[in-house]
């Protein structure tokens, strides 16, 4: 058995364990066995390539694993659940990083050898450079070092169709004289340039979409790397990720009642509308004793968790809090928005942490028709995903996307800290509702307050 016969055939193995990873990733129940299988696909990949006989130097890459797997298990650790979108971004800027270097590496080294060969490599460096600097925008953003609302300024789309203009045209001449390094830079340098500007006026409650399509940039950049350098493992595992992240956009997008091109190029948010104009409004307030009394009384309460949830690490409080409801006689269900939190799948995530029974999460298409029969619903932090707005107000951001209906609820509670908007920065006419009932305060604290009136109630 030859050495290149041995590595492919640990290379399919890769990318059978790759694929069934993304396969179980689909579920909250199977993530955990996914992420198990899709880190032993990649150590064997990674062993695979070492012992392939190509390497130059195996001390500068024993330091590279070093510096690199200290500085990922650090994050890993150190980073709180409420770090997970910008974390996520973080990574997939840091993967097509990763790509563009071994593009630029084999560029010096080999050139171009084919018209193909050029092809990907143009688009390598197109793709992998604006998601190196669009997930840095992104990071940004989440992590609030950067203003959440859109960026936007005067010419700016003539400033991007002239950026895409350049790179096309670019391209066309780099493909025609791939020895041009001149061009190579140019190009590069564009699309880092582009990157920026792509993001920057995306408005913050459609950060899960842009997540999601960042990482379909980070596996298509992977696969083209994979022709650049002819491994056929980047170009199976890149084109699966690249897939699966496209596939969870449009499903995201579907769920928004919008497009991916809507996302990337509309400026959500951009447009900040008050809820009602000059009407003069007021929301009622509630305290944590008076809440006791409604929701003891309660045979059903929904819990709709948002990025709030995750802000005060309530999750833990809320499962406490659902387990003496369940003793009281009360039927309780979680309703997931596909867009609540900043990450795909985040909410599932926190709840999952919490050790919350799966059966009990129910996604938006199918807690909606049972709304009008719930007695409670308790809103911990979202905002955007439940505001009635988005099915009546035309001049809305919003309007047209699908939501929970929490409205329909006999009585609903609200868990802000402020009368404050969302990460979309539009007011929330749910809020003044007649039977909505604001309680104020950190929402740990509060569920927490709730659960000692149960314990209390018990003595």
């Amino acid at each position: 058995m030859n050495t290149a016969f041995a590595t492919n055939f640990v290379y399919i193995i890769s990318s059978v364990l790759f694929a069934f990873g993304l396969k179980f990733l689909g579920s909250p129940v199977t993530a955990r066995r996914g992420n198990i299988l899709s880190s032993i696909g990649m150590l064997l990949a990674v062993l695979a390539t070492l012992f392939n006989g190509h390497i130059i130097s195996f001390q500068w890459i024993a330091i590279g694993i070093i510096i690199g797997g200290s500085l990922g298990a650090l994050v890993a650790f150190k980073a709180a659940m409420t770090q997970m979108p910008e974390m996520i971004a973080l990574l997939h800027g840091c993967g097509a990083m990763a790509s563009v270097f071994v593009d630029w590496t084999a560029y010096q080294v080999h050139g171009t050898t084919d018209l193909t060969n050029a092809i990907t490599l143009y688009l390598s460096i197109v793709i992998g450079g604006l998601t190196v600097t669009g997930s840095g925008i992104a990071w940004g953003k989440l992590s609030e070092n950067i203003p959440g609302k859109p960026i936007v300024f005067t010419g700016q789309k003539w400033l991007n169709t002239a950026l895409i203009a350049s790179i096309v045209i670019l391209g066309v001449l780099f493909i025609m004289h791939p020895a041009r390094y001149d061009l190579f830079l140019m190009i590069l340098g564009l699309s880092l340039v582009f990157g920026v500007f792509i993001v920057i006026p995306i408005g913050g409650a459609d950060m899960p979409v842009v997540i999601s399509v960042l990482n379909s940039y980070s596996g298509i950049v992977a696969c083209t790397t994979g022709f650049v350098i002819h491994n056929t493992l980047l170009i199976v595992v890149g084109s699966l990720v690249g897939a699966n992240g496209m596939i969870l956009s449009i499903i995201m997008c579907k769920a928004m009642n919008r497009s991916i091109g809507n996302v990337i190029f509309g400026a959500f948010g951009s447009v900040v509308k008050k809820a009602g104009g000059d009407e003069k409004k007021e929301a009622k307030a509630m305290s944590v004793e008076d809440a006791f009394l409604i929701i003891e009384n309660a045979k059903s309460v929904v819990f709709i968790p948002g990025y709030g949830m995750a802000v005060a690490q309530a999750q833990h409080a809320v499962r406490e809090l659902s387990e003496f409801l369940e003793k009281n006689g009360c039927d309780v269900k979680y309703a997931i928005h596909p867009v609540a939190g900043r990450m795909p799948g985040h909410m599932n995530v926190l709840l999952a942490e919490a050790n919350i029974p799966y059966d009990q999460l129910l996604e938006m298409d199918a807690i909606n028709p049972l709304m009008d029969t719930v007695d409670v619903a308790i809103i911990i932090g979202a905002n955007d995903v439940v505001n009635p707005a988005s099915r009546h107000d035309k001049s809305s951001p919003i309007y047209g996307m699908p939501i929970i209906n929490a409205d329909k609820a006999k009585t609903v509670f609200v868990l802000k800290r402020s009368m404050a908007t969302g990460f979309a920065g539009i007011e929330n006419e749910l809020f003044y509702y007649e039977n909505t009932r604001m309680i104020f305060g950190d929402a740990k604290q509060t569920i927490q307050a709730l659960v000692a009136e149960f314990k209390s109630s018990q003595h």
